[in-house]
C-alpha cells in the first residue's frame, strides 16, 4: 500500500514538474485566464489535458512507437506545430486591449452563450496546439512510452530547463498504473490552481492582461519559429 501511495505522489510530482514551466500550453492557459476568466484558463487547460490523454492512447495502441521511427512524421508534425504557434501568437497579439474586468462585462451583457464560446475557443487552441507542441511530442515518443514499460524512471530528471540538476532525486518503478493516474493528477492540479492564482487578484489584474497577453504572443511566436527552424533541419533545408 505504501508502495502505491509513493509511486502515485511521484507521478503527480511528475506531473507537476511538467506542466509548471513556462512554455505554449502555460502561455494560452494564462491568457485565456486574464482575459476571459478562471473557467477559460481551466477549460484551456483541460485541453492541453485531453491531448496528453490522446497521446497516452495512442502508446497503449503502439501508434507513438511508429512514429518515433518516422523522421519525416516527427518533423512534420513540429513543423505544423510552429505554424499553429505563430497563428495563436498572432490571435494573442490581438488581445493587448483586453482586460479581466472588460470580459466581466461583456459576460453579463452577452450572456452564457458568450462564455460557452470563449471557453470553446481556448480549448480548441490548446488542444490542436498540444497535439502539434514538439515538446509533448518529443515526451510521450520517449518518456512516456517509458512510462508504459516495466522499470523505473528518473522522475525530477525529465524536469524542462532544470532536470540536470534534479537527477536521481526521485527514481521510480514503471509499468504502474498508478504512476500515470498520479502523473495526470499533478497535472490537473496545475491547471486548476494556475489559473485561479490569476485570477484571485480580482480587479488588480486588469493591469497585467494586456502584459499577459503580450508575453503569451512573444513565447508562442519565440516557440514557432524556433520550431519551424527544427522542422526546416529535420528535413534537411537548412543542412
Amino acid at each position: 500500500m505504501i508502495d502505491v501511495l509513493v509511486t502515485g505522489l511521484a507521478g503527480s510530482i511528475f506531473g507537476l514538474a511538467l506542466a509548471a514551466p513556462p512554455g505554449p500550453m502555460n502561455a494560452v492557459i494564462a491568457e485565456e485566464s486574464v482575459v476571459s476568466g478562471f473557467r477559460a484558463g481551466v477549460t484551456a487547460g483541460l485541453g492541453a489535458l485531453l491531448a496528453d490523454a490522446t497521446f497516452l492512447a495512442l502508446s497503449l495502441l503502439g501508434v507513438v512507437t511508429i512514429v518515433r521511427e518516422a523522421t519525416l512524421i516527427q518533423g512534420t508534425m513540429v513543423g505544423v506545430g510552429g505554424v499553429l504557434m505563430l497563428y495563436f501568437a498572432f490571435d494573442a497579439a490581438g488581445e493587448l486591449d483586453q482586460t479581466f474586468t472588460t470580459f466581466e462585462k461583456g459576460e453579463s451583457e452577452a450572456g452564457s452563450d458568450s462564455d460557452n464560446r470563449s471557453n470553446a475557443r481556448g480549448f480548441r487552441r490548446a488542444f490542436v496546439l498540444a497535439l502539434t507542441n514538439p515538446y509533448q511530442i518529443i515526451f510521450w515518443l520517449t518518456v512516456g512510452v517509458g512510462l508504459l514499460t516495466p522499470g523505473t524512471v528518473d522522475v525530477l530528471a525529465q524536469t524542462p530547463y532544470v532536470g540536470g540538476q534534479l537527477t536521481g532525486l526521485l527514481v521510480v518503478r514503471t509499468g504502474e498504473p498508478t504512476l500515470l493516474v498520479g502523473l495526470f493528477a499533478g497535472i490537473a492540479v496545475w491547471i486548476v490552481g494556475f489559473p485561479a492564482t490569476l485570477v484571485s487578484a480580482g480587479k488588480r489584474i486588469d493591469r497585467f492582461a494586456p502584459a499577459v497577453a503580450g508575453l503569451s504572443a512573444v513565447f508562442l511566436a519565440g516557440f514557432g519559429v524556433f520550431f519551424l527552424f527544427d522542422a526546416l533541419s529535420t528535413f534537411g533545408v537548412l543542412g
